[in-house]
């Protein structure tokens, strides 16, 4: 296995790494202490290692590390303000749709991903986009209506 030397921002702090070629991105993100992308399925099903590569919405499980050299990864804590919670996250503490929180950091992912591409999506909207993302303590409408509620909130 070849060593590759990358640099990447995590949540606006710079690394400079050097990594394994088969390392993945989750693997690394958790080697660097980074814990709220969760290692779920491992194979790209649940959306539990969500984050946001360059803005986009990437799954960390199956990204390899050294695909990430001069790149900036967001997890769901980097969307924080200092010690204030990202909205999205505040309105899914306000709907009830956080349980076991396994699914949560993916799901707030998922959905600043979404409310960034669509910032007035219709409830089908939110559900498609969301697809991806298991959760299995919430049945889902909380967390539809968490994300719904935000884009109601942006708008004002």
């Amino acid at each position: 296995m070849r060593d590759k030397l990358i640099n990447l921002k995590i949540n606006g702090k710079k690394y400079q790494i050097t990594v394994k070629s088969n390392t993945l991105l989750l693997n690394l993100l958790r080697e660097l202490g980074y814990t709220d992308p969760k290692y779920g399925c491992g194979i790209g099903e649940c959306g539990a290692c969500s984050v946001l590569l360059d803005g986009q919405l990437t799954l960390s499980c199956l990204t390899l590390a050294i695909s990430c050299d001069n790149k900036e990864v967001i997890t769901a804590a980097g969307l924080s303000e200092k010690d204030q919670l990202h909205p999205l996250a505040q309105s899914l503490i306000e709907h009830a749709a956080i349980q076991c929180g396994f699914c949560t950091p993916g799901m707030i992912i998922a959905g600043k991903s979404l409310l960034d591409k669509n910032p007035n999506p219709t409830e089908e909207d939110v559900r498609q986009y969301l697809r991806g993302n298991l959760c299995r303590c919430t049945g889902y409408a909380p967390i539809v209506e968490a994300v719904l509620d935000q884009a109601r909130k942006s708008k004002s």
